[in-house]
């Protein structure tokens, strides 16, 4: 379990180096890129998606703000997987992210990516970019 949640954070790092080092052909300075942005998804309205494929994302409210740790552990990381950065990393907010962004240091080692305080997390049930299947009891997509 733990090494498919390994994969999945592996893969979302990768994709936001990837994003981080692409060229858009422009003569300019290539932007930073962005954690988490700010876009309208589906009948939920503008909420914060991962900046690197546009997934929702997501608070639970078991957890405890500024706690610094995450309830969300075990089985429940398998449906919740949370949003991460590499090591030594910080996460970034792009347009329309007004909330404050930090990490948390999960009992595994990994950077969970905050937003004011609350740890983020994407939901298994999301496929595509925009999908917002996993507001329901306890779970709220996060609204800039």
């Amino acid at each position: 379990m733990r090494s498919t949640l390994l994969a999945i954070a592996t893969g979302l790092f990768v994709s936001i180096a990837v994003l981080g080092c692409s060229s858009s052909g422009s003569s300019a300075a290539p932007a930073a890129a962005s954690t988490v942005e700010a876009k309208p998804v589906g009948t939920i309205g503008t909420v914060l998606v991962a900046g690197s494929n546009g997934m929702t994302v997501y608070t639970f409210a078991k957890d405890v703000k500024d706690s610094g740790a995450s309830a969300c552990t075990g089985g429940c990381l398998t449906k919740w997987p949370a949003l991460t950065v590499a090591a030594g990393a910080t996460p970034a907010g792009g347009s329309g992210v007004t909330g404050k962004l930090a990490t948390i240091t999960r009992d595994d080692g990994t950077l969970q990516v905050t937003y004011n305080g609350l740890p983020l997390y994407f939901f298994s049930g999301d496929t595509k970019a925009g999908d917002g299947n996993g507001v329901y009891t306890n779970w709220a997509a996060v609204t800039p």
